[in-house]
């Protein structure tokens, strides 16, 4: 990024450099009718000095703009969006902002604090609709009761609680400090505000499909002052076409996600694609059998598992890797797993 931003300033600034260097070989200054010019008239370097500034300020302006259109790409052709706005990486500057795709001409805007970065935002006739496990976590209900009660009950299934999972998280995320997180399927932000409140990442990502999931995200945030002025964005998207450019991002969580994917292959292949090389993918879910669960029953045990895509140990394993990561690592207890992966 800094070399691409020091060859556009350079580029702007060359025909200037060429003219700061025309300084007469002879003793005589006004053998050059050019230079001349210049002195016997002062208004000319007037003229100059002003055309300098006004460069100046043309290549802080194109620095700025690619600054700001580093992260955030249109969903539909992922080129980076150009922002118009107040500048400031945080909930109330991003609200007040405008973004545009240069190349499909596409506008994005927040709503009620997040920005909808879906490939169907603004649609006023189109209605998608989704697999009905998605549609369950856009209901109101679900979004209210998630952090008031629903995400308890994981305990039963061996979840060790939204702490630990946190502090096991922030394990293997320690090669990616001072980087971008982006936290997938965020839900209510439970884990978005702690990896916010932590201080540790340069900016943090609340991304979710659910419009009312981020509602409630907000609610939460609200109630805490150090969150709410903290690098943190809400962002509404597809986990299957994250609208950020490849390589782009340090550090993927999905917290108790991947089951609730469309496609999990499509999910974490397009993880993979805004990591960056040496970025840490960390995600956690529900097994659908364990090494304690008895041989007979396996065959069967997809056909109880719903319209949920619970998988096996070695099925996220298999994944992960076909999806063109490495270093895969994983913890598990009972029906609970935490896996890490990183892109070569």
């Amino acid at each position: 990024m800094a070399s691409t931003s020091s060859s556009s300033v350079n580029h702007l600034l060359r025909p200037i450099h060429h003219r700061t260097l025309l300084i007469p070989k002879s003793p005589s200054p006004f053998k050059y009718t050019h230079l001349s010019s210049a002195l016997r008239y002062p208004s000319l370097r007037i003229r100059a000095t002003s055309d300098l500034v006004a460069t100046v300020s043309e290549a802080i302006t194109q620095l700025h703009d690619l600054g700001e259109r580093d992260l955030f790409s249109c969903p539909v052709c992922f080129e980076p969006l150009i922002r118009k706005g107040p500048p400031g990486f945080n909930l109330p500057a991003i609200y007040r902002s405008g973004f545009k795709c240069k190349k499909c001409n596409k506008s994005y805007s927040s709503k009620n604090m997040y920005l909808d970065l879906t490939v169907i935002a603004g649609a006023k006739d189109y209605v998608e609709i989704q697999p009905s496990r998605t549609e369950l976590f856009r209901s109101p209900l679900v979004s209210f009761l998630y952090e008031r009660g629903w995400r308890q009950n994981f305990n039963f299934s061996g979840f060790p609680g939204p702490d630990e999972e946190f502090n096991l998280a922030q394990d293997y995320f320690k090669p990616t400090e001072g980087g971008t997180l982006v936290d997938v399927s965020c839900g209510s932000g439970l884990f978005s505000r702690k990896f916010a409140k932590s201080g540790i990442y340069s900016k943090v990502i609340a991304l979710d499909f659910s419009e009312n999931m981020l509602r409630q995200c907000y609610d939460f945030i609200k109630l805490d002052d150090t969150i709410s002025s903290s690098n943190l964005a809400l962002v509404r998207a597809d986990v299957s076409r994250l609208p950020f450019s490849s390589g782009s991002i340090d550090a993927v969580h999905a917290g108790a996600a991947l089951h609730c994917w469309p496609s999990p292959s499509n999910a974490i292949a397009e993880i993979n694609r805004i990591l960056r090389s040496g970025g840490v993918f960390v995600g956690t879910t529900f097994l659908r059998s364990t090494s304690s669960t008895p041989a007979i029953l396996r065959p069967f045990d997809r056909r109880i598992s719903g319209s949920y895509n619970y998988l096996t140990e070695e099925e996220i394993e298999d994944l992960i890797k076909s999806c063109g990561f490495t270093n895969y690592t994983s913890k598990v207890q009972q029906a609970f797993i935490m896996f890490s992966a990183q892109k070569p």
